[in-house]
């Protein structure tokens, strides 16, 4: 069943696509191209084309990934191995400490599904920086409260600082793993049995895994159906960079992070104000630098949309600040950098793509072909991420 909803799938968007080019008639060589034009209007307008396709490398990689792989799989993840026999595996949640009811449901649910996937080398651990006063009579259960006066050597801040003195104080072998969680993260019993089997092959040093955003009581429709942009995105361009190519030039999530325990303590989270803010995205940077290898994890987990539009909006700025300041970094090479910029780069020009979109559809004469097939492409990938 699995397999003919994905082949639907692959043709309503293939569809999808060749419509995009009906409509705009973008394929059909167009008769006004050598009709006079103003030559200043014409430069400007290629050149602005130009600039509006430098986003083309992730929406290929969205692309093949929804194609090549099929999504409709991660209800049903089999253990590939014994449970028992499984590394020591610590799930770190990090938190500020202002939700202690959430931390401490969600740590509970944590420990149930963990023992029903039959996990038993496994720990809850929570990182805060008030303390929270969880109940920690389960062994399994530990509550680590960050020192008011800790300053990392290299300066990190925010959640990097949390990050980084849990691997000052490291405790656990470099064989075992962690897996980082937000403290609005749930874990499915799909996504532990994922991870098991991730971290049991071990042949990559890090892994990600897919994030739903409407498996919950949704709380505000209209983030929620923003957010599914990024369900699109993990389904896509993320799966086939990470098992395609078992690299990270795109993109690396914060939550459901999982790291080997010494590949993790080599890549450090300390690296001052500019590793601090997408301190998820200047990780992946390092571990890049460092040749790790990144891998796919099956099963989903679940988290929630934010609550207000003006919430959706802070949390996609704050995002944008921050990959600015890693894509900017003097201390990370182009060469591993170049295609997380073309990504950044492209999200602050998809303004001036629609606008060009129209543009061209009206005054055809002042467009080159090529690059009009190329924005169409770009423009109908990206709107089915919403769908």
């Amino acid at each position: 069943m699995a397999n003919v909803k994905h082949m639907v799938h692959t043709i309503i968007f293939i569809t999808y696509i060749w419509l995009y080019y009906w409509v705009t008639d973008a394929l059909t060589p167009n008769p006004l191209s050598h009709s006079l034009t103003n030559p200043l209007v014409k430069c400007v307008v290629v050149f602005m084309q130009i600039l509006s396709v430098i986003a083309l490398p992730q929406y290929i990689f969205q692309f093949l990934g929804l194609i090549v792989y099929n999504p409709f799989t991660d209800n049903d993840v089999p253990l590939k191995c014994d449970p028992l026999s499984a590394p020591f595996i610590c799930f770190r949640v990090v938190t500020r400490g202002k939700y202690r009811r959430l931390v401490a449901d969600n740590v509970k649910r944590h420990v149930n599904v963990c023992s029903t996937v039959g996990l038993k080398h496994f720990m809850i651990e929570v990182v805060t920086d008030n303390p929270l006063d969880l109940d920690t009579t389960n062994s399994r259960v530990r509550e680590i409260v960050v020192p008011v006066g800790y300053q990392p050597k290299n300066g990190a801040m925010f959640k990097a600082r949390a990050l980084q003195y849990r691997l000052d104080t490291n405790d656990l072998a470099d064989d075992e793993w962690i897996v980082h969680l937000d403290e609005e993260t749930v874990m499915t019993e799909q996504s532990v049995r994922g991870v098991v089997n991730f971290v049991s092959d071990g042949r990559h040093d890090f892994g990600q895994g897919l994030i739903t955003y409407a498996d919950q009581q949704v709380v505000n429709p209209w983030t929620t159906l923003l957010d599914t942009q990024r369900v699109a995105d993990d389904m896509g361009k993320v799966r086939f960079q990470f098992e395609y190519f078992n690299d990270a030039p795109f993109s690396w999530k914060g939550s459901f992070m999982v790291c080997r325990v010494k590949a993790e303590l080599l890549v450090s989270f300390d690296h001052g104000l500019e590793g601090s803010i997408a301190e998820d995205m200047y990780f992946s940077m390092r571990a890049l630098m460092g040749r790790h290898t990144f891998g796919w994890i099956e099963g989903p987990m679940w988290e929630k949309s934010p609550f207000t539009l003006w919430d959706y909006i802070e949390q996609r700025k704050r995002w944008m600040q921050g990959i600015w300041l890693v894509v900017h970094s003097f201390n990370i090479p182009w060469s591993i950098k170049l295609w997380r910029a073309l990504s950044l780069y492209g999200y602050m020009t998809m303004a001036l793509h629609a606008l060009l979109t129209v543009y061209i559809y009206f005054m055809p004469q002042y467009s080159i072909q090529w690059i009009s097939v190329l924005q169409i492409f770009i423009s109908a990938v990206g709107n089915y991420m919403f769908i």
